[in-house]
């Protein structure tokens, strides 16, 4: 089963590569073909469900695409116009950046206050609370690190990224809910059933994320 996934996977592929064949690389170009890919999967399911075989689903879900040669000169001339690739590049790795430095500044403070907290001998539900910048600050930084372009990989689509940095800040936010309750009630199952209820979920949906993604570098795609 795994295999005639990977291969149909390959097979939807090299369509979206052929179709797109001699138009230069860019980020816009790379989310175009993740989001064809998406829509050509979901297509082929639908048809799959009606009774077609693969085979058929296929090629009724490509025909549905209709005519995609305006995107594909709408790719191209992105791919000529260096200038706007450029300004597009630019403004969103600035972006990516700014939430880079933002999050690792929420994840500093968090950890800061709390230690200050923490000698200063206040009670533990004090000491825990300021722990929720981290979780801020993780999902921050696991956004802006993930649709941030580099010499190497592509940005990740944005929906798809803000899905992993909900899956990080749940499994954080368990982190937190767990110190705090612990530190609240001074019971250990308290602490273990609201840090299992969130971490469990983050994980679940990192895990099918991690499953289910694309390669982004730019070698290679």
């Amino acid at each position: 089963m795994t295999q005639n996934k990977n291969k149909m996977d390959r097979k939807i592929q090299k369509y979206i590569d052929d179709l797109f064949a001699g138009v230069g690389d860019s980020q816009e170009l790379f989310e175009l073909k993740e989001e064809l890919f998406t829509n050509i999967k979901e297509k082929i399911s639908d048809y799959k469900l009606q009774g077609m075989e693969e085979e058929e689903a296929y090629k009724e879900a490509v025909i549905s695409m209709g005519d995609l040669s305006g995107l594909v000169d709408d790719m191209r001339r992105i791919g000529q116009d260096k200038a706007k690739s450029s300004i597009y590049t630019t403004m969103t790795a600035r972006i990516a950046t700014a939430g880079i430095i933002a999050g690792v500044l929420l994840i500093l403070f968090g950890l800061l206050t709390s230690a200050m907290l923490y000698f200063m001998n206040l009670p533990g539900v004090s000491v825990t609370g300021p722990a929720v910048f981290i979780v801020a600050g993780g999902a921050l930084l696991t956004y802006s690190v993930l649709t941030k372009e580099t010499a190497k990989r592509y940005a990740m689509n944005k929906i798809r990224a803000s899905l992993y940095s909900l899956a990080i800040g749940l499994i954080l936010f368990g982190i937190y809910t767990a110190m705090a309750a612990g530190t609240a009630t001074g019971e250990v199952f308290i602490a273990i059933g609201a840090f299992m209820f969130f971490f469990l979920g983050g994980t679940g949906l990192y895990l099918g994320l991690l499953f289910t993604g694309r390669n982004r570098r730019k070698e290679l795609y």
